[in-house]
């Protein structure tokens, strides 16, 4: 069974969702018949990568909020993750535009390594503090990996797999997608929002058992999703 995130690199409770869900897999008793696959999307694909800002100041200046304001909101945020065992530094966050960071996703989809790489874009931004938009960057997660460096380069050198990310954007507003992260399960049902592990164990099993199901129906409620606005908490 296939199940489908859309997510972007610098959302927060895409990060924590992914935990959240794989610690939900790990419980599913078909989880080696589960094929996870990330689909692109940009919560603003306007951004304009700027190593000089974090993201507490980006946060600030674009919601209009001073810049306590944005400290107490990342705050509450990374005390979530930390229930989930992530460590996350917005004060050393880059702003950065996420759209090349998106292609290299798709190159290392076709080595079945997707899910590594985002794990290890979602670290490089909210933990280390690295410039996920910067092809050096990029370059080095993706030799982690033991993709080709050569092949990194050229593909971030060119536009491959441009038209992926955009038809995945495309596809997120053809069936309805506000905010992320979204799952989509055997496309059969949609988990909006980084759920606690049960919703996603929940939707898991009755996805994987029922086969009849002709549209998307929601499953859970519509927090902790981040969508061009902002984050809801």
């Amino acid at each position: 069974m296939k199940v489908e995130i859309w997510s972007d690199v610098m959302c927060p409770f895409c990060y924590i969702g992914k935990h959240k869900f794989e610690k939900a897999l790990e419980q599913f008793p078909h989880k080696n018949n589960i094929e996870v696959v990330w689909k692109s999307f940009q919560l603003d694909p306007t951004t304009v990568t700027d190593p000089s800002l974090n993201t507490i100041e980006h946060l600030a200046h674009k919601k209009g909020w001073s810049k306590q304001q944005a400290q107490e909101t990342t705050a509450h945020v990374t005390n979530i993750a930390k229930q989930v065992g992530l460590d996350f530094h917005f004060d050393k966050a880059v702003v950065a535009n996420s759209f090349d960071a998106h292609r290299l996703s798709h190159l290392a989809k076709k080595y079945g390594k997707q899910n590594e790489l985002e794990e290890k874009l979602f670290r490089a931004y909210f933990t280390d503090g690295k410039n996920t938009a910067d092809h050096a960057t990029l370059l080095q997660i993706g030799k982690e990996l033991g993709i080709d460096e050569k092949e990194i380069s050229d593909v971030l050198h060119s536009s491959a797999f441009a038209d992926d990310v955009e038809m995945d954007i495309s596809e997120a507003q053809h069936i309805g997608v506000r905010g992320v992260p979204f799952f989509v399960l055997d496309r059969k049902y949609a988990v909006s929002g980084a759920q606690e592990s049960d919703t996603f164990l929940g939707a898991l099993t009755k996805a994987y058992e029922e086969s009849a199901a002709s549209k998307l129906q929601p499953l859970g409620n519509n927090e902790d999703v981040c969508g061009p606005e902002g984050c809801e908490l």
